[in-house]
């Protein structure tokens, strides 16, 4: 399962500025990170006239805009979709998931604070609380970390959560739907794979491999 880190702390104690150094330093150790923006009060992506506003004023319920370099879905739920939900559907390819947020969430945390904003953490070890980031003295039960030690936060990160990411990355789909499998399941799978289409012709060992499967006739 993909793991997920929540960044939380209270408003301006910098878990932005943070994640903006985290997230390069992960990357620059070979994991592809995802993150998650939580906002409570509901956000507006689109502008008044522009055409997606048109298209959903219009009454599409979901709104996709795509380029040459990317693509940004708009889309209504009925519900708050849950990280569990978020993850399997939009994160399919990513060694870890980053939210900034969701401080009420059972997922692990990393609480950014600094005492100029407030008294004491808002998080606590119950919370699931696993490190602090902070310049001044704080007694928590959690290992605690400086703004400018990122690297030492992300080999934290790394020896909890990530060890055996980088060693096969397999997406499986059930008509787009993501097929969750632990560990174990995608060795065989990756290794029945390449062991049999090693025996082709043509075979040059690549650096990923796809295969779409039909079937039935739509």
């Amino acid at each position: 399962m993909l793991p997920i880190i929540c960044i939380v702390g209270a408003s301006n104690s910098g878990k932005t500025t943070f994640l903006e150094k985290l997230i390069p330093e992960l990357r620059g150790r070979g994991y592809r990170i995802g993150t998650v923006k939580h906002d409570a009060h509901g956000f507006e992506m689109d502008r008044e006239g522009k055409d997606t506003w048109r298209h959903r004023r219009a009454g599409a319920s979901t709104i996709a805009i795509s380029s040459p370099v990317q693509v940004a879905t708009i889309r209504q739920t009925d519900s708050e979709l849950t990280l569990d939900e978020l993850a399997g559907r939009f994160f399919w390819t990513e060694d870890l998931l980053i939210t900034e947020g969701y401080k009420r969430s059972r997922f692990p945390k990393i609480e950014i604070f600094r005492t100029a904003i407030e008294a004491a953490p808002i998080c606590s070890p119950s919370d699931n609380l696993m490190a602090v980031v902070t310049d001044d003295p704080v007694a928590v039960e959690v290992p605690t970390f400086g703004f400018a030690e990122v690297a030492r936060l992300a080999d934290l990160i790394e020896d909890r959560f990530l060890k055996g990411r980088k060693k096969h990355r397999i997406l499986v789909q059930l008509d787009s739907k993501r097929l969750p499998m632990n560990d174990f399941v995608r060795d065989i799978v990756v290794g029945a794979i390449q062991g049999m289409l090693s025996n082709l012709r043509g075979w040059e060992a690549p650096k990923k491999i796809d295969i779409q499967i039909r079937l039935e006739d739509e």
